[in-house]
């Protein structure tokens, strides 16, 4: 399993408090915390290291490369805008465990060593940002490069999306309202009953939504059809042998740039993707509570696809917590509902391919006045009501009974 270990980097100080500081990467990772607590800054961090183990592993790059003196800082960490939440003097420390490398930030340097943790599944790394919203309005991948390239590289896929779609896609939100893409016109509609209009002039949960669930279909669907293709999944030994080709083409001087990049383009069809790694922001984003369970069970089901999906989720949202609670009680039940009414209740609560087994979900909790980050502890593998968000919810009851005492006392 992936672990990640984070201190003295941006807000968060401590960091993790319990397992000498690890944070365990599971099927279904979620941070929650007040704004400013670093929720989006570990999940950028899990994106950006899975991106460079993912290309050490492939041969894209050795490992000198990356530990070249700011190449981190000045390259690598510029794609989420975290270049400047390195304190001074730097005392940063970012410890990554993976299934293929391991590597660590410290002193100002960044050491990558060999895993060879087992089999590795090459990974479709997706990163939704909460600001997707622009790009219903600003659809070239070169003018949002401006705002967000996590942004540019998103449209790029949401555009390979629309040209996958065969049919009009049925959202889990509202009744019986679908996204349709014109591939001529390369426009998104949102269609309802007795309406049709432009995903430009739709409300803003439809612009939050219809580009996380579309890239998240495509892309999953993608990586599901590659596994389907691929023999297995690589050994170490397997990685080695792949990476000593791959130099050996690239090192070839008797090879034009033209036959070095056919050469390793037949060479990488014998790595295939086969996990998709999903890391989205605030997915609640100006959804209704309902919609947002129909969202969840979307994400859930997409990355129940595969067996090394992950999905990866920061919130504001009480509700999500409530909604996974959901989907944990319910894959303890689903094999127990045997008959067609039972199963008919049991859809409609939830489907049984968003179900999530206790073992595969995590919860943090981020302090923003400390810098901590602690666990959601569980029952019987059920979140606890124990947390930030519904504390929240407790304290606006407390405040409303304060004010009931005033005005019993006027």
């Amino acid at each position: 399993m992936n672990k990640i270990k984070i201190k003295n980097f941006g807000p968060i100080r401590e960091g993790y408090q319990s397992d000498d500081g690890w944070m365990d990467i599971k099927k279904v990772t979620l941070f929650i915390g007040n704004q400013g607590s670093g929720k989006s800054v570990v999940a950028k961090l899990i994106s950006t290291f899975t991106w460079i183990e993912k290309a050490l592993t492939r041969g894209d790059y050795d490992k000198r490369y990356f530990e070249r003196k700011n190449k981190l800082k000045n390259q690598y960490l510029t794609y989420h805008r975290l270049e400047n939440y390195f304190p001074k003097p730097d005392n940063a420390v970012i410890d990554y465990r993976g299934e293929s490398y391991n590597m660590l930030y410290e002193n100002g340097n960044l050491t990558i060593t060999d895993a060879n943790n087992g089999s590795y599944s090459l990974p479709q790394i997706m990163y939704v940002p909460a600001d997707r919203n622009f790009m219903a309005n600003v659809r070239t991948p070169k003018a949002l490069k401006q705002i967000s390239p996590s942004l540019s590289e998103m449209v790029t896929e949401m555009i390979n999306a629309g040209q996958a779609m065969k049919s009009p896609m049925l959202l889990p939100v509202n009744e019986e309202t679908y996204v349709e893409y014109n591939k001529l016109n390369d426009i998104f509609y949102i269609k309802g009953k007795d309406y049709r209009i432009k995903l430009t002039e739709a409300s803003s949960g439809f612009q939050s939504i219809v580009p996380l669930l579309l890239v998240s279909w495509y892309l999953s669907d993608s990586v599901q059809k590659q596994s389907a293709n691929a023999k297995e999944l690589l050994t170490s030994e397997q990685r080695e042998r792949f990476r000593k080709r791959f130099k050996e083409i690239n090192d070839n001087p008797n090879l034009t740039d033209e036959l070095k990049r056919i050469a390793l383009s037949e060479l990488g069809k014998e790595f295939t993707k086969t996990a998709f790694i999903n890391i989205v922001e605030e997915p609640e984003q100006n959804l209704y509570p309902s919609s947002q369970r129909g969202m969840l069970n979307s994400l859930t089901a997409f990355n129940n696809i595969n067996r090394g999906n992950k999905l990866v989720m920061t919130t504001h949202s009480p509700y999500l917590i409530n909604y996974l609670t959901i989907a944990v009680k319910a894959h303890l039940l689903k094999d127990k509902v045997r008959t067609p009414e039972l199963e008919k209740k049991f859809h409609d609560i939830i489907p049984k391919n968003s179900t999530i087994h206790p073992d595969d979900l995590v919860i943090y909790e981020l302090n923003e006045k400390d810098g901590t980050i602690i666990r959601l502890m569980d029952y019987n593998g059920l979140p606890s009501d124990e947390n930030y968000l519904n504390q929240q919810l407790a304290e606006s009851n407390e405040l409303f009974a304060q004010l009931l005492e005033i005005q019993q006392s006027l």
